[in-house]
């Protein structure tokens, strides 16, 4: 730390950052580029098992236009500064809105917040980064336009461009969102704007309708990357149905989960159920529906599997919880329901609960609204569970196959309870994929335990890469570690490609583990 700056970029003296502080300030406006400690302290609040201090920014950028983009990276060109870019939301769970590295300066596009145009007919959007879902919701209720929304869980506060960018999933039938994506401008490391799909044509109407333009297409090196800034986004949106019908199915027994994964599966493929299938376990459940841990027993490490049978009695949860829905006209939802009923009742397990039976009840109530496109922030309860402000999402990838549930949960819980944790996760059924999210929850206040946690997590990666698992996602402290399971050859690619479009390295340097 200087006397000045919280944090300097790697290799750069004060000095170097000041001539560019200087260079910025004549771009944004000094109300625009901040730079005390008290300004930068939401930018540097993590929910990781790491010191803060390592992600501590230099400064944040509060950019509005793309010119303003282009000056700003030819500034970072010119003085080798590291810039980390940032949309809506704060990436709870993913390392939250700190850069990846000390001193990197922080770009904030958060004030780019124009709905650019929204199609009723064709159902297409063109917004920029700083549109929060929230914001986008509300402008389609109040034109009364009739479209829905996908979006993740903490989905209020985030963004369609932002999420999409690190290919987040929803719960709707468009739920894939980088699948929904079409259409992206993208400032590149030399200032030059790149337009994606039919982007690049003068004039052109069809850049939120077809995807793929002329020649390789490119907007999937974009997403999860450092090869550019992305200010203006295309996507689609989901027709609003004139019938809306979510329902869950409640388990008792843990052990039924590979049957539960084998019930849904071909229902999912044949788009009976269109859209993404949730298995929350007891106590992702508890944390939705506000219940705390210390509620129940004081003492520190795992909870008990007693303590955790008396929370399912209390909240009437089962060991697993499954939530899905159904979307169309009366008679195709009723066709649709009578064969989801068939298969829960032939199968002997699991109790249907429909929204008239759930009531207004929580986790029920927000499970309904997320899968109807209606915005919330219920699952943030979640972080109550064991307080103190610690959360790391780990989320390995697999078949939806139900032999690969029961062996995950088992070796995701011993290794939890071993640094004394608990398991609280989640299967997402997506076409044929799996999503296994785990919230590896802990006290931040407390060094030890988060010296577990930290302990925990590299435990967690290294023993389910070793049953052939790779995660999806991962929080900024373990960029480079998940990297490396994705082998030498992938790496190399990248750094290439990194090469010829950033060679001086100063977008995300270590975003996803990609350097020069």
């Amino acid at each position: 730390m200087t006397d000045k700056y919280v944090a300097l970029p790697q290799g750069r003296s004060e000095r170097d950052l000041d001539a560019a502080i200087k260079k910025f300030t004549a771009i944004l406006g000094e109300q625009h580029v901040l730079t005390k400690a008290e300004h930068l302290a939401p930018y540097m609040k993590v929910m990781m098992a790491v010191d803060e201090k390592q992600h501590a920014p230099s400064a944040v950028l509060l950019a509005s236009t793309v010119e303003e983009v282009q000056a700003i990276v030819r500034v970072c060109n010119e003085h080798r500064i590291p810039v980390w870019t940032i949309s809506t939301g704060r990436n709870f769970g993913y390392g939250s809105a700190a850069p990846g590295e000390r001193g990197q300066v922080v770009l904030d596009l958060r004030r780019m917040n124009k709905i650019l145009h929204i199609d009723p007919e064709l159902c297409t959007a063109l917004v920029e980064p700083g549109v929060t879902y929230q914001q986008l919701y509300d402008y389609i209720q109040e034109h009364k336009l009739p479209l829905m929304l996908s979006f993740p869980a903490p989905s209020a506060i985030a963004g369609p461009l932002g999420n999409t960018m690190d290919r987040g999933v929803g719960y709707t039938p468009y739920g894939e969102h980088f699948l929904m994506q079409c259409g992206m401008e993208v400032v590149l490391a030399d200032g030059q704007v790149l337009r994606t799909g039919m982007g690049s044509i003068p004039g052109d109407k069809a850049w939120q309708v077809f995807k793929w333009g002329y020649g390789p297409t490119l907007d999937g090196m974009f997403t999860q990357s450092n090869y550019g800034i992305c200010t203006k986004m295309g996507f689609w949106l989901m027709p609003k149905p004139p019938v809306f019908k979510p329902f869950a199915i409640s388990f008792d027994n843990e052990a039924d989960i590979g049957a539960i994964v084998d019930m849904l599966r071909p229902l999912r493929i044949a788009q009976v159920i269109p859209n993404a299938v949730v298995i929350a376990g007891t106590l992702w459940e508890a944390g939705g529906a506000n219940v705390r841990r210390s509620d129940y027993i004081k003492t520190p490490g795992a909870t008990p599997k007693e303590v955790i049978e008396q929370i399912k009695k209390d909240k009437g949860l089962g060991a697993w919880n499954v939530y899905a829905a159904l979307y169309g006209t009366q008679e195709q939802v009723d066709v649709n329901w009578k064969i989801i009923s068939q298969v829960v009742q032939a199968s002997g397990k699991g109790r249907l609960i429909t929204a008239e039976e759930a009531g207004g009840t929580q986790p029920f109530k927000y499970r309904a609204e997320l899968m109807s496109g209606v915005p919330n922030l219920q699952e943030f309860g979640l972080y109550n569970w064991r307080g103190g402000g610690g959360s790391m999402w780990f989320a390995p990838v697999s078949q939806a196959r139900g032999s690969e549930c029961d062996k995950q949960v088992q070796l995701a819980t011993r290794i939890l309870n071993k640094h004394g944790l608990d398991y609280v996760g989640e299967f997402i059924v997506g076409w044929r994929d799996m999503h296994h999210v785990i919230d590896v929850l802990y006290d931040r206040s407390n060094p030890e335990e988060t010296k577990r946690a930290n302990a925990c997590f590299h435990e967690l990666l290294d023993e389910f890469e070793k049953q052939g698992y790779g995660v999806y996602r991962v929080n900024t402290a373990f960029q480079e570690r998940v990297a490396k399971t994705y082998g030498p050859v992938k790496r190399d690619v990248e750094r290439r490609i990194k090469r010829a479009l950033d060679p001086n390295g100063i977008l995300a340097p270590g975003k996803s583990g990609i350097r020069i």
